[in-house]
């Protein structure tokens, strides 16, 4: 582990030099890791369809893309974000001004995971260079193609003592994590997001976790049925299930249960044909351990389409069980691959209690065209984040927070939020020297304790 001891130390060097205060600096980092991903964008394309068997289009769309965009956001608004921001000043403080400026932590641990390796892994940097941070990236052992690229990526533009991957397996991962760091960002299970947590309050070190959960889909008789349907199974089924904001399972309204179990299926067969083993653009499962997990929940219920497995080619077929009850295991933990448990309910209330009696979600998804029934599911149920009439695109705006609530996880990212997650947000108040209030001082005798109310009212 001297290697990953010695690149920390390095870190601990190059922050102290003071050249990530420089905005034109952190700037032209960005645009170097722009245009290394744009260079490698075939070979990421390769490594995601080696590791999680992704089509071409999704790994632009969920992959590539996402993180263009990201850096372009930040190229755009850095200059503004780091600005000192003027706030208010109560009477009391007479004569004052007082602003927050934001700093860079130092030193950061990313830990990736491996249901979208790159991205995962790149966006995070981006808040953290945006923010004038050095880093280290941890990514998963379980994407061996999409690992050594990101090394390759990272190596080529950056200095180990400013930005470093380090690969390995769980013995790294847990050396890093003894280590003293200024900041830490994980994105993985809950399970994993309490360990990172404990390690981390040894040191003190602030995180944010991005974790997952059970995200509940809501389809209520009021719903776009056609739509709905074509929307939560493109949700659903893309990476493979292996998406920790997928619809994790399916709530309909009795009424038009039937309806959409219909349209699901059909829509199914346009997306992937009558084989989804034979489409380019259905993934694979990242690995025969997880595959074996998923054909264990396929016991319970009613299989409506789907269930079909070759482990050789680590398949699982895009699958819809009825008959499901809240008992059942395959509702005790976050599915992560393509299964869709379905059950109904007759009224609002049912659902929202359901629902709020378990783990806060990181998502919620509901499809309506009743407005009330909608701002109730806004109000009424708790979530880290939200769609109407829609899955999964929440993640794909940088304009809006991410990230989760109570078991979902803490912290938020994604554009101006993850330049924020990245800097320590400091507060800076200016006071006059030419007028000096008595009032404040001791001996607090006469009328100024009466002043002192009249001030904080």
């Amino acid at each position: 582990m001297k290697k990953i001891t010695d690149i920390i130390e390095k870190q601990k060097v190059f922050f102290k030099e003071g050249k990530l205060k420089d905005i034109r600096f952190r700037k032209e980092m960005l645009k170097k890791l722009k245009a290394s991903v744009l260079y490698h964008s075939k070979s990421i394309e390769e490594a995601l369809k080696k590791d999680l068997g992704k089509s071409q289009f999704e790994s632009y769309a969920t992959e590539t893309g996402l993180i263009l965009e990201e850096i372009d956001l930040h190229l755009k608004y850095l200059s503004k974000w780091t600005k000192p921001r003027k706030v208010k000043s109560p009477w009391v403080h007479f004569i004052s001004r007082s602003f927050i400026y934001s700093e860079p932590f130092g030193r950061v641990l990313i830990y990736g995971t491996w249901n979208y390796p790159v991205q995962i892994n790149l966006i995070p940097l981006v808040g953290a260079i945006s923010a004038g941070n050095c880093a280290i990236i941890k990514p998963s052992e379980f994407t061996p193609n999409s690992t050594e690229l990101l090394a390759r990526i990272i190596g080529d533009i950056f200095p180990e003592d400013y930005v470093s991957v380090i690969t390995g397996e769980v013995e790294e991962s847990q050396f890093l994590l003894s280590q003293k760091f200024d900041f830490i960002f994980f994105t993985g299970s809950s399970k994993t997001g309490r360990l990172i947590l404990e390690g981390a309050a040894k040191n003190l070190t602030p995180v944010c976790l991005e974790l997952g959960g059970k995200s509940p889909c809501i389809v209520d008789e009021s719903a776009n049925i056609d739509l709905a349907a074509r929307r939560i199974m493109w949700g659903k089924f893309v990476n493979a299930g292996q998406t920790c904001i997928s619809p994790d399972y399916l709530l309909v309204q009795k009424d038009v249960k039937d309806m959409l179990m219909t349209k699901m299926k059909e829509y199914i067969l346009t997306f992937f044909g009558e084989n989804p083993a034979h489409s380019v653009d259905y993934g694979r499962i990242i690995n025969l351990s997880n595959l074996n997990r998923l054909a264990a929940l396929l016991s319970e219920g009613k299989i409506i389409t789907g269930g079909k497995i070759n482990a050789e080619d680590r398949y699982l077929s895009p699958t819809i069980i009825d008959d499901i009850k809240p008992q059942d295991p395959i509702m005790q933990e976050e599915i992560f691959g393509p299964i869709l448990p379905v059950m109904t309910y007759s009224k609002f209330d049912e659902i929202k209690e359901y629902i709020n009696s378990k783990p806060k979600p990181l998502a919620l998804y509901y499809f309506s065209q009743n407005r009330e029934n909608k701002m109730k599911a806004i109000r009424e149920i708790p979530s880290g984040t939200m769609c109407i009439n829609e899955t999964v695109v929440q993640f794909g705006n940088s304009y809006l927070p991410f990230g989760g609530v109570g078991n979902s996880g803490f912290g938020k990212y994604h554009g101006k939020f993850s330049f924020d997650t990245f800097s320590h947000l400091k507060s800076v108040l200016y006071k006059s020297t030419i007028v000096d209030l008595p009032f404040r001082y001791p001996p607090y005798t006469g009328a100024k304790l009466k002043i002192m109310k009249l001030f904080l009212g």
